[in-house]
């Protein structure tokens, strides 16, 4: 292993040596393969690591100011002349390491504890030297998912009986590459009321709306059928069901408060039976259908309305897509989207006569629908990023899922199945439709059987799914230009979006999931991902961009931090370039050493 002094300039005069973190030098002397256990992490750990986390994969890596030694991680400010560190309890082929215990930052030769606030401040005051901006809603954020973090693990009622809502409900930490992953920014309301987090489960709040001043596009009668049937309303009404948060953050609008005076919008108040909140938050699920509401309610990167263009094409992309889901389904039976066949919302008369926006938006709801006819008898379906979190939070966690198997074989099989599940429709959806599938962790789930093994997947939430226009020309001419654009990703941008959710988001963190219980197999795990990849380019003619893949060309990962300190749209934001584990000689060094440092409890 190559070793090269690092200079830290007036933050240590005197050069330090340290183990370059490469991915042709990442492992360190064999241990046994043995797992790496730990205790949960403090609310105040959670938010460090995960700054941490950003800062590692969006400026300091990037920029070479990163380093390991003595089992512990060094990472540099390099504008603020900052030098922090964090102990390992495993390094990752992808550079996506664990840690443990609280960060350090050196001070006048000495090592000194840093809190997650003063953390915060250093990325912000590097950030702003880097950019030239600034963000004064950064500390807020972070400081919001802080509190929301804590006030979780603090007060969470125990899961219930349905394994399948208990994985809704797992992610305690939420997202470990985004820096406020918890924040939830509303003018009113108590989140806890409405998160997954708290296991939150209530009825929804009905509207009646006179038959006019209701919208909705419809492909399917069972979705129409079953928003009328959730309740009652007088003759000459439909029905609108409101989620009761967004209710309660809009019901003041002054149109609507006319409405109600006039008598052409009735408030019939919450009833029915209680639905259950998902990992989105704003998606329910209950009478057999999921019930994706608008919330307008700042959560990681976006405000979380469904736009009229999102209405819409939501409706058509399943419409849309009708031929290629078919292909799909033909050629991989054991996956399947859950589609989205209608919406509804309110459409009262504001200026010009026209549909007032903000409350069309703000009661606009999706139909997504649910696992009947879908998911097959004796599969319990689990959300992907239960079974992948970084800690055991659910019954749904791989670690439950392998329970009772201490081997490395079943857990190399059960690898293998479930990238054969996964990856070859979301390949063939891009190359032989020019459909952009978005299968980050939030957005798949794996059907398991009786003893855990995956035999289904099922992919969801058409708001991600982009078409390629040198596939679809035809059908994004025939759409109005404002639904066709947010549509529509070019080749390139689709392809990055596709390799990241699917490779950066979705497998490496699966991947390392099962490398915290079989630090061994961190290199044969890879090379599971690559020889899938390979099947498929064999037998597809290997594609130019697959055939780079597999050269090993760097992967992009989604630029979180940066693209919350500039206070983009999810839509604008922009990749970082990982050093890729699936270049051949990565995984043949990996394959000489296959440990990569593992410390476990002792790296406190």
């Amino acid at each position: 292993m190559t070793r090269e002094p690092i200079t830290h300039g007036p933050i240590a005069p005197a050069p330090i040596t340290v183990e370059s973190i490469t991915p042709e030098s990442i492992t360190l002397d064999r241990i046994a393969d043995e797992p790496i256990t730990h205790e949960l992490p403090t609310a105040e750990e959670a938010v460090a690591h995960t700054l941490l986390n950003c800062l590692l994969r969006e400026v300091s890596a990037p920029e070479h100011q990163t380093a390991a030694a003595d089992g512990r991680l060094l990472l540099r400010l390099p504008r603020r002349g900052t030098l922090l560190r964090i102990a390992l309890r495993r390094t990752s082929l992808l550079g996506a390491h664990r840690f443990a215990g609280p960060v350090e930052i050196e001070r006048d030769g000495d090592w000194v504890e840093l809190g997650w606030h003063e953390l915060a401040e250093q990325v912000q005051d590097e950030l702003e030297l880097r950019t030239g901006t600034v963000n004064e809603e950064f500390l807020g954020q972070v400081a919001s998912s802080h509190d929301g973090l804590r006030q979780s693990m603090a007060g969470r009622p125990p899961a219930g009986a349905d394994r399948y809502l208990e994985s809704e409900q797992a992610l305690l930490f939420g997202h470990r590459f985004h820096p406020a992953p918890k924040s939830r920014s509303a003018a009113r309301g108590d989140w806890r009321r409405y998160a997954p987090e708290s296991r939150a489960a209530f009825p929804l709040r009905h509207l009646a709306v006179r038959a006019e001043l209701l919208a909705e596009q419809s492909l399917d009668e069972s979705a129409t059928a079953l928003l009328d049937g959730l309740g009652e309303v007088p003759d000459g009404y439909r029905l609108l069901p409101a989620h009761p948060w967004q209710y309660q953050l809009i019901g003041d609008h002054p149109l609507l408060r006319d409405a109600l005076a006039r008598g052409d919008v009735l408030d019939l108040g919450p009833s029915g039976e209680a639905f259950t909140a998902t990992a989105s938050v704003r998606t329910l699920h209950g009478a057999d259908a999921f019930l994706k509401f608008s919330l307008n309610v700042r959560i990681t990167n976006c405000l979380r309305k469904n736009a009229a263009y999102e209405l819409t094409g939501a409706v058509a992309l399943t419409r849309l897509l009708a031929p290629a889901l078919a292909d799909l389904a033909r050629r991989f039976p054991d996956a399947a989207m859950l589609r989205e066949p209608a919406f509804r919302t309110l459409a009262l008369p504001g200026d010009g006569g026209r549909p007032d926006q903000a409350l069309y938006e703000s009661f606009g709801l999706i139909v997504r629908e649910g696992f009947g006819g879908v998911l097959r008898p004796g599969v319990t379906p689990l959300l992907a990023a239960a079974v992948a979190d970084e800690h055991p939070t659910s019954s749904a966690h791989i670690s439950r899922l392998l329970e009772g198997s201490s081997g490395a074989s079943r857990a190399l099989d059960w690898w293998r199945a479930y990238l054969g599940l996964l990856i070859p429709p979301v390949l063939a959806a891009y190359f032989d439709h020019g459909v952009v599938l978005e299968p980050h962790l939030q957005n798949v789930l794996i059907g398991v059987d009786a003893t855990g093994h995956p035999t289904q997947v099922l992919f969801r939430d058409l708001e991600g799914t982009k078409l390629v226009p040198q596939h679809n020309a035809d059908i994004l001419a025939a759409l109005p230009p404002e639904v066709a654009g947010p549509m529509t990703y070019d080749a390139e941008r689709g392809w990055d979006r596709v390799v990241y959710c699917l490779l950066v988001n979705h497998v490496a963190e699966l991947l390392a999931a099962l490398a915290d219980r079989h630090p061994a197999l961190e290199g044969a795990l890879w090379q599971a991902v690559r020889d899938t990849l390979e099947t498929y380019a064999a037998a597809h003619g290997r594609p130019p961009r697959l055939r780079a893949l597999l050269a090993g060309v760097p992967l992009p990962a989604k630029a979180n931090l940066l693209t919350r300190w500039e206070r983009k749209a999810d839509r604008q934001a922009g990749y970082v370039r990982l050093p890729s584990p699936l270049a051949g000689s990565v995984l043949a060094e990996a394959a000489r050493t296959p440990v990569p440092l593992s410390l476990g409890s002792a790296a406190r």
